[in-house]
């Protein structure tokens, strides 16, 4: 009996172990499901690969998270396991002239990139590794909350490189946290005109001028960050908020309904929506919109004036 028992307890040891294993297999294809990679070829001017290119993903939501590889023999890279968001990605090389885009990873996405670096002469590139310099430090005061000094760093950068739209950008984050608003917006307005294809530097340009009362202004900025990238939920709602202070009721619709398309828990959208719906004279619409509203914000500042609503249209 002795001797029996100590084979079942074997036995339920392995049966454990396996259990475990199969668990952490699990959760480590339920991230990979998540997470996106980010691939391409660095080439120079005349389509040759280029090897040891430095390549840095930096999170354009937080400067610490980042992500660092090369190119190989190839001139290929691959960057596997990152977050969806949008990226700053960078490329450097020893005689070439660093280079910079912006990069959305999608859930699951698999980003592929084909970049050219230039060659420059001894001069130039002297003055954009200081510009380099000069950035990664700001970035770094800019981490610390350091906003003021990081401003001063971003700005030697440009005058070294005013080139880079990254490094407006960065400069426009930083006086955004300064409350500076006006020198913040022509930070910004300066990376769209050298990167049109920036998300995000639209994004916060249009959020700056929807702040002031701008809508108009704010509109055109989010309707070129929608067209970037249609799968962004808080463009589309951002949107669709400056459409109907612009009295565009009907076009601001279509993005409320996009938002929770693409975000079924988005609140905000759900109140928007109902409102709309009363406008409209579509009753049955606006209580499913504004219960649904109340379902999942119930401590929403709004949550008291959905409940007169509903009690309204209800009668």
């Amino acid at each position: 009996m002795k001797m029996f028992w100590k084979k079942k307890m074997f036995i339920f040891s392995m049966g454990a172990f396996i259990f475990i294993l199969l668990f952490i297999i699990s959760f480590l294809t339920a991230q990979a499901q998540v997470q996106g990679k980010v691939r391409g070829i660095v080439t120079d001017a005349q389509g040759n690969p280029l090897e040891k290119v430095a390549v840095s993903i930096i999170s354009v939501r937080t400067a610490s998270q980042k992500y660092e590889t090369s190119t190989g023999k190839d001139g290929r890279f691959a960057q596997i396991g990152i977050q969806p968001g949008y990226y700053q990605i960078i490329f450097k090389k020893d005689g070439f002239i660093p280079k910079a885009q912006e990069i959305h990873v999608e859930i699951a996405s698999d980003t592929n990139l084909e970049i050219k670096m230039e060659t420059a002469d001894q001069v130039a590139i002297k003055n954009l590794s200081a510009a380099d310099k000069a950035f990664v430090n700001a970035t770094n005061l800019y981490n610390k909350k350091n906003y003021q000094e990081a401003v001063a760093g971003f700005e030697e950068a440009i005058k070294l490189n005013p080139g880079n739209w990254a490094y407006y950008f960065n400069l426009g984050l930083a006086l955004k946290k300064m409350n500076k608003t006006e020198e913040a917006k022509a930070a910004f307005k300066k990376a769209v005109e050298l990167n049109p294809e920036s998300f995000s530097a639209n994004k916060e340009m249009a959020e700056l001028l929807a702040k002031d009362g701008d809508f108009s202004g704010a509109a055109e900025y989010y309707k070129k960050a929608v067209a970037l990238s249609p799968s962004d939920a808080d463009a589309h709602y951002n949107l669709a908020v400056c459409l109907l202070n612009l009295g565009e009721s009907g076009e601001a619709l279509g993005h409320f309904q996009k938002t929770i398309e693409l975000k079924p828990d988005y609140a905000e959208a759900y109140f928007q929506l109902g409102s709309i719906y009363i406008s409209q004279n579509k009753t049955k619409e606006a209580i499913e919109n504004l219960q649904k509203f109340l379902e999942l914000a119930p401590q929403n500042e709004k949550a008291a004036l959905a409940k007169q609503l509903l009690e309204y249209l209800k009668k």
